[in-house]
């Protein structure tokens, strides 16, 4: 469908107007679209309905033109069961390449741009089209001068049909229903790595050196690190989770417990699960009263002298599968000598009974291409383990949210990553869940940082 939307006189410019049902679309689709476009700009609909605000279509031509952007995108206002609010995007960068960035319902583009992208289009996909597009888009003037502009004003209303909560939206990436989905999208991104020079051939990663006389000096095999604060009602579980875990001989572990401050109690029950066993198994580490997040309590485990040879993640509200996870992130680490392994979770409420989808895999990792797909994604899955000595080279940033995938993306970028793909982890769901129901303004601000650490990330593999 195909409409004149209107011609703008101070620019002499006209743009015309086409609807998609969404942005999961064939390659098809797009070419008929470039083949019909015959004025200056093409808008891109895919919400049936779209509210204007006055003279926004004018001003998304004007930005257009004062910016020589190839496409424009802007904020808009989200009609919900009736109630009208803000919903603000956020800035296209380098590092934007999740397929699903929300660019809102309405994207203009410059039709020479995006006949340009549509011309070197040599693959045909399903379901990949409008993500080809864009990537092919942001590329035409060398990979790194990205001219897809966000317009950071309120200029149109959509109605809102997806009212799941965002915890819920969280895993739709890794629904085994949308597998199909995923191997195109993930072929796309491997394209538009190797155009822009930050794609990684796997068989130039390395393995680690567990010969090394300085792995020696480790206390223990392993580590159990949970941070956490004000975790009163969950703490005690993930404690005793860890602590029923069963390694092999020669085999030792212990379990760090860093707490950031709490106040609500989270401490006297991690002290009275301390009194109870041996001090060497708990190590209670308190941290002063500057920032530390996540990503510090972490470091503070990490540079622990009683730190072991591997760190494995456990957070705070969540428990072990079994008491056999730690042994079998020593025997992968041991087997396959990786810089990190990832297990595979099963989402359950506070109780522990299962919620769908169920067991989250990420077998979007392949030994092959994982750590060029890592770049599309938004995490790698959980739990975590790390190669202390190396870990200690790099550090977590020190940061409440994605501290672990920016450690995932820089080791993988030169060291190999093992997998474990039976469940490990019960990864629990409850009110208090810190992305349980994020607002607009959190989504944002995790989704953005997301991409900024995709964006450095991206720039030192292509250097």
């Amino acid at each position: 469908m195909q409409k004149l939307l209107y011609f703008c006189s101070k620019f002499e410019k006209a743009m015309q107007i086409f609807h998609l049902s969404s942005r999961v679309c064939s390659t098809q689709a797009i070419r008929e679209i470039a083949s019909q476009a015959t004025e200056s700009y093409v808008m891109l609909l895919i919400k049936p309905e779209v509210r204007w605000v006055a003279y926004a279509q004018e001003r998304l031509v004007q930005i257009a033109e004062d910016t020589h952007a190839d496409m424009v995108y802007a904020d808009h206002f989200n009609e919900t069961n009736g109630q009208v609010s803000q919903a603000p995007v956020i800035d296209y960068q380098l590092g934007a390449l999740r397929d699903d960035f929300d660019f809102g319902a309405v994207t203009m583009w410059r039709t020479s741009a995006l006949q340009a992208a549509v011309a070197a289009m040599d693959t045909d996909y399903q379901y990949a089209g409008f993500y080809d597009l864009r990537l092919r888009v942001s590329r035409l003037h060398g990979g790194r001068d990205v001219r897809l502009v966000h317009v950071p004003e309120y200029l149109y209303y959509e109605v809102e049909t997806d009212t799941r909560l965002s915890g819920e939206k969280l895993f739709d990436y890794v629904n085994p229903a949308n597998r199909a989905v995923q191997i195109e999208m993930e072929q796309c991104v491997t394209a538009h790595l190797k155009a822009i020079g930050g794609w990684i051939d796997y068989q130039q990663l390395k393995n680690i050196d567990l010969s090394d006389k300085g792995n020696e000096t480790c206390p223990v095999t392993a580590s159990v690190i949970i941070p956490c604060r004000n975790r009163v009602r969950t703490i005690g579980d993930a404690i005793r989770s860890a602590l029923a875990q069963r390694v092999r001989e020669p085999y030792r572990y212990n379990v760090f417990v860093v707490d950031d401050n709490s106040t609500d109690g989270t401490v006297d029950v991690i002290k009275d699960i301390q009194n109870t066993v041996d001090g060497a198994r708990l190590i209670y580490v308190a941290q002063d009263p500057t920032w530390h997040a996540i990503g510090g309590n972490w470091n503070a485990a990490l540079h622990h002298p009683e730190c072991g040879l591997f760190a494995i993640q456990l957070d705070s509200d969540d428990t072990y599968f079994d008491e056999n996870t730690v042994q079998r992130f020593i025997d992968t680490f041991m087997h396959e000598r990786c810089a990190m392994v990832v297990g595979t979770y099963q989402l359950t409420d506070i109780d522990g009974q299962p919620l769908p989808p169920g067991k989250i895999d990420h077998r979007e990792w392949t030994a092959e291409n994982g750590m060029n797909n890592a770049l599309r994604i938004n995490g790698l899955g959980a739990p975590r383990g790390f190669y202390v000595p190396l870990l200690r080279t790099m550090n977590f940033p020190t940061t409440k949210y994605g501290e672990d995938y920016a450690v995932g993306l820089r080791i993988t970028r030169e060291y190999q990553l093992g997998r474990i793909y039976d469940v490990l982890y019960n990864c629990r769901r409850w009110d208090d869940n810190s992305d349980a129901n994020c607002d607009v303004v959190a989504m944002n601000r995790n989704n953005w940082y997301k991409d900024r650490i995709r964006t450095w990330e991206l720039m030192a593999r292509m250097a």
